[in-house]
């Protein structure tokens, strides 16, 4: 199974896709002229402004949802492994995906916005969607929901509910299973709700965990501040194997950094299109502009929370993928310690702390005893739940693109008991085959939908000019496909219809 699951993961994350994504980025970001630069203000302004209604959920709360889907373990467990795989400088090559994965989120979430449909009282909509309206490929359109469905039900989580219980049982000494079952009982309770449930829960839950990690990573960064110069400079020296200790891994640097940046941001991978497109707006470039966004908040914000701890404490370990069998694989070995030992002991022991969640622990523990543990489990059982929330939401949303009718209730059914299922399994296997596995669901996904938004970005771009074009006009912009010439967007002809009949 592992031998299987690590050949497609050779397959869909070889180097070039990596690079690839990087330049899709920069593509993006110099077509919309660098809006993640330019719309900085109205980024944060937009995120609280807007109505949620019956059928759509508010800028905010979209934002909440999207967010639940981008904080996960990527920003402790995957930033940590990133930097045990990469070095410190594949924390640069996180930042980089971000600041230019941005535009790709206003592209993908303002396609979502431009095509979205009602259907059954709610707004819904993603790649499965515009893929087939934007490109006229109904079958390409199936074959990335049924890829999401696979990706957000089975294969990715495992990572998350995995992470739970292994920081829960080394804090706390509960069984795995037990946590298991305890996340199913709650999951189960709130995906129950449906739509409105999920983006109250995240509304609420989101801003509070988010605000309570940096808040811990201000409070390391304090402590450590005479660090900082060499923390900087060892971040952007070994980026680019200018440092001599990791000179030799910066094609490691940059392939984990870009691979574990998408992870955690998800920008390109489409799932945060799905709750962009239930976004109560006037125009769609609004809600592209907020999921840009929230790619910095997830990024350059909590990874970066994650990665200052683990740095300023020198609590992590870096090891040589490439290194030849037989021989010592660790390129850098941290300051672990356990009951004050030394030399080779104190080596042997700091090589048996295995990448993750643990380094994060070690950190907060180094500067406040006894706390690492507690802290790093509550706030990846918060991180972790809120993603597995958000991936049920997706899957609902491509459960309605695919089915309709008494078919459609059943399968959301299912669904629903099939994500129980799934993140009470990841409890109780291997995390190395988890995130395995899970990379496996975020590269189909990934592929599928960045080969559509470059054939039908179009859209995008023209309605980020008609919503520039109208504020500099001192207008609220408004949305009308008709006069951007735009076609398939039957939603907001029929929106705009209504707005004027009221």
């Amino acid at each position: 199974m592992e031998a299987i699951v690590g050949k497609m993961n050779e397959i869909l994350w070889g180097p070039w896709f990596i690079y690839g994504i990087l330049l899709i980025g920069l593509f993006f970001s110099i077509i919309t002229r660098f809006l993640q630069v330019r719309h900085i203000k109205d980024m944060f302004v937009l995120m609280f402004k807007g109505e949620k209604s019956e059928k759509g959920i508010s800028s905010f709360q979209a934002m909440s949802i999207a967010l639940s889907g981008r904080v996960g373990t990527g920003n402790i467990a995957g930033t940590a492994t990133a930097i045990g795989m990469g070095g410190p400088g594949a924390v640069f090559w996180m930042w980089a995906i971000a600041f230019i994965g941005a535009a790709t989120a206003y592209v993908e979430s303002t396609l979502a916005q431009i095509y979205k449909e009602e259907k059954d009282t709610e707004y819904r909509g993603g790649p499965a969607f515009y893929i087939e309206k934007g490109m006229g490929q109904k079958w390409f359109a199936v074959i990335f929901a049924v890829a999401a469905l696979a990706a957000m039900l089975v294969l990715m989580p495992g990572v998350q509910s995995n992470a739970i219980a292994t920081a829960v049982e080394n804090a706390f000494s509960v069984d795995t299973w037990i946590t298991g079952l305890i996340i199913v009982v709650l999951l189960g309770t709130i995906i129950i709700g449906g739509v409105k449930w999920i983006a109250n829960a995240a509304q609420i839950i989101v801003p509070f965990m988010a605000l309570a990690y940096i808040l811990m990573a201000i409070v390391i960064i304090s402590m450590n501040i005479k660090e900082v110069p060499a923390v900087f400079s060892l971040i952007f020296s070994s980026a680019f194997g200018a440092q001599e200790i990791f000179g030799g891994i910066v094609g490691s640097a940059i392939a984990w950094g870009v691979k574990r940046g998408i992870y955690s941001n998800e920008a390109g991978q489409g799932t945060g299109a799905h709750p962009a497109a239930a976004a109560e707006v006037s125009h769609p470039a609004k809600q592209g502009i907020v999921q840009a966004a929230s790619v910095y908040i997830d990024t350059l914000l909590i990874c970066s929370a994650t990665a200052f701890m683990i740095l300023f404490t020198g609590m992590y370990n870096v090891q040589d993928e490439k290194a030849a069998e037989g021989t010592d694989s660790y390129v850098y070995v941290g300051d672990f310690n356990k009951g004050g030992l030394t030399g080779d002991e104190q080596i042997t022991f700091a090589k048996s702390i295995k990448e993750g969640a643990a380094y994060t622990q070690y950190a907060v523990d180094s500067s406040l005893p006894g706390f690492g543990g507690p802290f790093v489990a509550i706030a990846l059982f918060f991180f972790a739940f809120t993603t597995i929330m958000a991936y049920y939401y997706i899957a609902e949303t491509n459960v309605a693109y695919l089915f309709s009718g008494t078919t459609e209730k059943v399968v959301i059914w299912l669904a629903k008991f099939a994500i129980l299922i799934a993140a009470f399994y990841g409890t109780i296997r291997t995390s190395d085959l988890a995130w395995a596995m899970g990379d496996v669901g975020l590269g189909l996904m990934v592929w599928i939908n960045v080969i559509a938004i470059l054939i039908i970005m179009k859209p995008a771009i023209v309605a980020l000019k008609d919503y520039e074009k109208q504020k500099k006009e001192g207008k609220d912009p408004v949305f009308d496909p008709r006069k951007l010439g735009i076609k398939g967007a039957d939603f907001w002809i029929d929106y705009n219809e209504k707005r004027k009949n009221k």
